[in-house]
């Protein structure tokens, strides 16, 4: 062969290639319908086997179950105490002297302050001088009429003379009745500047300083204060606790309980119902309970945070219902639930009670102990096949 080419001999086809022919319509339909069956199988397959497709779900457990009476209704609150006040001055002044701090120990009547008094001692003074003298007027006055008495009876003395000195004596005794009562009130306003405390009790707060200005809780206002001390008697310690108006009727006047504190989780307190008060607030739903703390130790504290437990026995706590709670996941917006017994989901519908926490109260539908799906998917229906999600 020439290894020399001839390239002037070759030549580009420009012209439009042959076109392909259609399949018949025959043809098309046929696959057309063959397309249309493998689609129906698949479907049927799925719709004879509802719920074959499995859905991996989180699950639950609902505890609970006990008796509410028998484990105890429980509800939180504070510690308070029954007989408290926060001590003011019954006039206005400046505070010039006080003899207790926070936790003195003070007894009825004591005197815990004093205001500045030059001005009502003062008063004070001066409304026994004057007393002082219209008292000797009036001795005088006395004798003054004795004496016209005397000299009437010998006719020495007008009827008139008489008279004067019988007005003159009685005027005087009105003057001096009347400068008693004008010291009575400076010894009171006098008195008004010593504050003393109004029942025995411990101080748990100092509310001014010495050079301030106090004024009764009526009038304060601008820089003024309104109280000097705050004081408890702590031996009237209790804790007030709003129960969910749902268990109200569970608790009675009289009834044990058991208080725990906050502060001293380990340690429990015995107690009582004192009140019930008679209202409920509509807002919370809640009923106010005081209860009295019946173990007196120096450790409870007045505004301490404070859990009670109210006990029943016998046939009360057996006819208690049982108390069921659930996650808050677990239960839908229309208040059914998923329950999942041998690998399939199951729907269950419950009536919620109050929410604690993250948990629900379940009243009704379930009894406690069983497998609950947490926020169940889309498309999850009544005997669905699931798989438990691994935890």
């Amino acid at each position: 062969m020439d290894s020399k080419t001839d390239l002037s001999s070759l030549r580009i086809d420009r012209s439009a290639p042959p076109q392909r022919s259609s399949p018949p319509p025959v043809v098309l339909a046929v696959v057309t319908l063959l397309a249309v069956v493998t689609a129906g199988f698949f479907a049927l397959r799925l719709s004879r086997g509802a719920g074959a497709v499995t859905v991996t779900v989180g699950t639950a457990e609902a505890t609970g179950g006990g008796s509410a009476s028998g484990e105890g209704i429980s509800a939180n609150g504070y510690v308070v105490a029954r007989t408290k006040a926060s001590v003011s001055s019954k006039i206005l002044g400046r505070l010039a002297w006080t003899s207790v701090t926070e936790g003195s120990t003070v007894r009825v009547g004591e005197v815990i302050a004093r205001l500045e008094s030059a001005d009502y001692e003062a008063a004070v003074n001066s409304a026994q001088a004057n007393l002082a003298q219209l008292e000797a007027q009036s001795v005088q006055a006395q004798r003054e009429l004795k004496r016209a008495q005397t000299l009437r009876t010998q006719n020495l003395l007008s009827d008139a003379d008489l008279e004067n000195a019988q007005t003159k004596l009685e005027v005087t005794v009105a003057q001096t009745n009347a400068a008693r009562a004008q010291g009575a009130m400076a010894q009171a306003n006098l008195e008004n500047t010593r504050v003393r405390a109004p029942f025995s009790g411990t101080v748990l707060r100092r509310d001014a300083e010495v050079g301030e200005i106090v004024a009764p809780s009526s009038a304060g206002g601008g820089l003024t204060r309104t109280a000097i001390v705050t004081m408890a008697d702590l031996s009237t310690l209790e804790v007030e606790v709003d129960v969910n108006e749902a268990y109200i009727a569970q608790v009675r006047n009289a009834q044990p309980a058991r208080i725990t504190l906050d502060a001293y989780p380990d340690t429990s307190f015995s107690g009582r119902v004192r009140q019930v008060v008679p209202t409920a607030d509509r807002q919370k739903a809640t009923v106010l309970v005081k209860v009295s703390i019946l173990d007196h130790d120096p450790r409870i504290l007045p505004e301490m945070g404070a859990k009670v437990v109210f006990e029943a026995h016998g046939a009360e706590a057996q006819a208690a219902p049982r108390r069921v709670f659930v996650p808050q996941a677990a239960v839908g917006n229309a208040g059914g639930k998923s329950v999942v017994e041998e690998g399939k989901a199951r729907q269950q519908n419950v009536d919620v009670g109050p929410q604690r926490g993250d948990r629900i109260e379940v009243r009704q539908g379930l009894v406690g102990g069983e497998s609950l799906v947490l926020s169940a998917p889309a498309g999850l229906k009544n005997g669905s096949k699931v798989r438990l999600a691994a935890h």
